[in-house]
């Protein structure tokens, strides 16, 4: 894998080969000792233009558990904020020997021009484009449902016929788009409820079914309820009345919980807005998977840096013969 741009061009298979090896890395970190010296020697920089605290934590814990030198750059008080173009910052860090940068960056398509311009020879990861794309967040959703539904047997096993519900500011939302392509690779089943001014315009050409009612999602009895934030930085615009009035007609409460089936999971992927999208009582239900896709998250970005990184190296894989002698 050279990069990880996005989960419209990725395959069943790349996605799947990503997802089992998310589950050898996190075999490790139930260890005393979590870190693996894999990635010995290389250094991933954090190159974020926008503010971050979960995913650029997140991926920094990732590479430093496999090892790898870690420059977290911040655009706020850094040359960026006086005026440096990306070419220029990419080329100071292709200067300063990085292996892989993972960007976020509010211009839908700058990790594609960082991975395709010629400025840098490193890997690059997305995370997460303006309004377009999110894609280890997707991986980690995935990995997420695909556990809960399979436990300990999910190797090699995709999401067919899993029926998800993703709720809420669709339109803003680069977590929905990287989540509808990836999914409808792993072939779940996904309906997008929101109000209709919070539905992309281009959305007829995506393998979904739209309803602007939670009640009616509900009752076609989904396994995954995932509730997006109410992305309000992002709003020039009034998408909707009042915000309680979107926390009665959109928003999981306590009713709406118990009217789930049993086994159903409910997921956000963070900063949660308590009591407009979701409320306390759902977002700590013991069937909220909230932190355990935090804690999956490491994991599979994990996952994302060995392959970009070393993923032809079988014998760097954890629990191989030859790495668990080193490990020793």
């Amino acid at each position: 894998m050279r990069h990880l741009l996005d989960t419209a061009s990725l395959s069943r298979e790349d996605a799947l080969a990503i997802l089992d090896v998310a589950e050898d890395m996190s075999a490790t970190q139930s260890r005393q000792v979590k870190k693996l010296p894999t990635l010995r020697g290389k250094t991933v920089v954090n190159l974020f233009f926008e503010d971050s605290t979960r995913t650029r934590i997140s991926f920094e814990a990732a590479a430093k558990r496999l090892s790898a030198d870690v420059i977290n750059f911040a655009a706020k008080g850094s040359s960026v904020s006086k005026g440096e173009s990306l070419q220029d910052t990419a080329q100071t860090l292709q200067a300063m020997g990085a292996d892989a940068v993972v960007i976020r960056h509010g211009a839908s398509g700058a990790p594609r021009t960082l991975a395709t311009s010629g400025w840098i020879t490193a890997g690059v990861v997305n995370a997460g484009d303006g309004t377009h794309e999110h894609p280890t967040q997707a991986l980690l959703d995935a990995f997420t449902m695909r556990r809960r539904r399979y436990g300990g047997e999910s190797r090699g096993r995709d999401l067919s016929g899993y029926r998800v519900a993703i709720v809420g500011d669709i339109l803003h939302s680069r977590v929905a788009r990287s989540n509808v392509w990836l999914l409808h690779t792993l072939g779940a089943d996904v309906t997008l409820v929101a109000p209709p001014t919070l539905v992309p315009q281009d959305v007829s050409g995506w393998p979904v079914r739209v309803v602007y009612d939670l009640d009616e999602a509900i009752a076609n009895r989904p396994d995954a309820v995932m509730m997006l934030r109410i992305q309000l930085e992002r709003m020039r615009a009034a998408y909707f009345p009042t915000e309680r009035e979107y926390a009665r007609r959109w928003g999981l409460g306590s009713d709406r919980l118990r009217a789930l089936p049993a086994d159903s999971i409910v997921m956000h992927p963070g900063p949660m807005n308590r009591g407009l999208e979701i409320s306390a009582d759902a977002a700590d239900s013991p069937r909220s998977t909230v932190l355990e896709q935090v804690s999956n998250g490491v994991s599979v970005r994990m996952a994302a840096l060995y392959l970009l990184l070393a993923g032809e190296r079988e014998d760097d894989m954890p629990g191989h013969p030859a790495r668990a002698e080193e490990e020793r």
